[in-house]
């Protein structure tokens, strides 16, 4: 009786060990696929509010003025108020973040979405409040520079 407890017993430790570097492998590879691209380096001029990251892809030069980046952006965080002379692409790759245009409601973003942001219309991209965001810009400056605006107020990112 004692060996067949002891056996049973001993199949049920190895069971949990087995379950548990199951979950681990899963737990390893779901974060893994998490990423796409490198979330870059911290973003330091003062275009942002809270803590975003870049990652330039492609950047843009004369034979070709489309820039490419991976912006990663912690919860809260976001851009200032902008506008492109010639629009600009966005491609959300995770998390939940927000977009919005001047003068329309803010939209929520997910993985997937997809936001084609109209030449010099002024609006703003970032983080919702509990949710990192990560995005793919692709931006073109043949028509000129981004212009950067004012920040976005508490109240209306909380809007």
């Amino acid at each position: 009786m004692k060996v067949i407890n002891l056996f049973i017993i001993s199949a049920c430790v190895a069971l949990a060990g087995i379950q548990n570097l199951k979950a681990q492998q899963k737990k390893a590879n779901s974060n893994s696929a998490k990423v796409i691209f490198p979330k870059g380096d911290r973003i330091t001029n003062n275009n942002f509010t809270g803590t975003a990251y870049l990652q330039v892809m492609v950047a843009a030069d004369s034979a070709n003025p489309v820039a490419v980046g991976n912006v990663t952006f912690e919860p809260g965080a976001r851009s200032k108020w902008h506008l492109h002379p010639a629009g600009q692409i966005l491609l959300v790759t995770g998390g939940v973040g927000y977009y919005q245009e001047k003068g329309k409601p803010k939209q929520i973003l997910r993985k997937g979405d997809v936001v084609k942001c109209p030449p010099n219309v002024a609006h703003w991209h970032g983080a919702s409040a509990d949710s990192y965001f990560v995005q793919v810009a692709i931006t073109s400056n043949d028509k000129g520079p981004t212009a950067w605006l004012h920040a976005v107020s508490d109240q209306e990112y909380h809007q």
